[in-house]
């Protein structure tokens, strides 16, 4: 049974936070992503049918404030998924899945339930958390240091890969969950479920890399990336792993760059939620220890634009060019967030996917 996600020879896209309202773009413009069941579906199937590899969920539970609560309507990603996955025929959804807040004999079944539903086309984003906020909703404590953050999740995936591989009944004592006679059926159709993981922090790079199959990781660009693509490499081979590494943007392809950095300025700048913008960099500068304080100064725009994710604005040509930029930084793939999702890839496809399998990035579109 073959897994698409791990198996493909090419430069893999995927589609990033579209489950959540207003996707990545922090603004007020009326056109911003609803979020709703109805406009996932709709590009779900157009992503199937243009070659998108892959959708990737965000796990929220809270918005953000602001005039628009940034975040405020998300679509839990298992059921998500599930829903995903049915609905096409090619497309791998991921399933993001906080290790504080669900349990891992749970997820363990629900994931391998969902694999038979489109066996080798469901993944597990890992996620360890970092929203105080979220902890408070849920009466959970967040530790305050990363080591203890991990060690909480480094248990969880080792129950959960030791529930989709072992057979029959067994006891797994642990610190975080002391296991007394657990089971676990049905398992993966393959064996496995692909698994990613967000680590940009020391700890989380390497839990990333000891565990998952593609370290999802945020740069400032392509350049600053090539180091941290070769460092993740070595850290994964360590550990007699192969890991992939993929990074998060937001894209505006306009026919003209004009057009683009136009567009860019008026949803991510004019039309900012800069209340929402404020609260979710004071979040991540507080807890997420993902960003550096200068890089928080420095991406406040980014924030606004696109969660603090690298820019890819331009002419087709234009993102063509940066999209291969990424690849050449030894990237296996990008994840993509727009404005409007479903209208503005519509476009990407029509005319950056033949310019990326001209480059030899992408097989030829059908």
């Amino acid at each position: 049974m073959s897994t698409p996600i791990l198996e493909a020879d090419h430069f893999r896209l995927g589609l990033f936070s579209s489950n959540c309202s207003g996707g990545l773009a922090v603004t007020t413009v009326p056109e911003r992503w609803s979020g709703s069941w109805e406009d996932n579906l709709r590009l779900a199937r157009i992503a199937d049918r243009v070659g998108i590899d892959f959708m990737l969920p965000i796990a929220r539970w809270i918005g953000y404030g602001g005039e628009t609560n940034f975040h405020e309507g998300v679509l839990e990603p298992v059921p998500w998924a599930t829903a995903i996955v049915a609905s096409t025929e090619r497309l791998t959804a991921f399933a993001t899945v906080h290790t504080a807040f669900n349990h891992p004999v749970v997820t363990a079944k629900q994931l391998a339930t969902v694999d038979q539903v489109a066996p080798g086309r469901v993944g597990l984003n890992v996620v360890a958390g970092w929203n105080q906020p979220e902890y408070e909703a849920m009466g959970v404590d967040l530790p305050t240091d990363h080591d203890s953050r991990y060690a909480l999740a480094q248990e969880w995936i080792d129950v959960v890969t030791e529930l989709w591989s072992r057979e029959g009944r067994f006891d797994l004592p642990g610190r975080f969950w002391d296991l007394t006679g657990v089971e676990a059926l049905p398992k993966p159709v393959a064996g496995r479920i692909p698994i990613l993981n967000a680590g940009s922090s020391t700890q989380g790079r390497a839990y990333a890399a000891r565990n998952a199959d593609f370290v999802f990781t945020i740069v400032g660009g392509p350049e600053d990336g090539a180091g941290v693509v070769e460092q993740l490499t070595a850290d994964s081979a360590a550990q007699g792993r192969r890991a992939g590494v993929m990074t998060p943007t937001h894209v505006v392809c306009r026919p003209t760059r004009t057009e683009a950095e136009e567009y860019l300025h008026h949803y991510a700048d004019e039309k900012a939620d800069w209340d929402a913008v404020d609260n979710l960099m004071r979040l991540q500068g507080l807890h997420a220890q993902s960003f550096s304080a200068e890089m928080l100064e420095t991406f406040r725009g980014r924030f606004a634009a696109g969660h603090g994710t690298c820019p890819v604005i331009g002419s087709p040509d234009d993102v063509a060019d940066e999209i291969e930029r990424f690849a050449k930084a030894g990237f296996g793939g990008i994840t993509m967030a727009f404005v409007d999702y479903a209208g503005e890839l519509e476009y990407f496809a029509q005319e950056v996917m033949p310019r990326l399998a001209k480059k030899g990035l992408r097989p030829e579109v059908g």
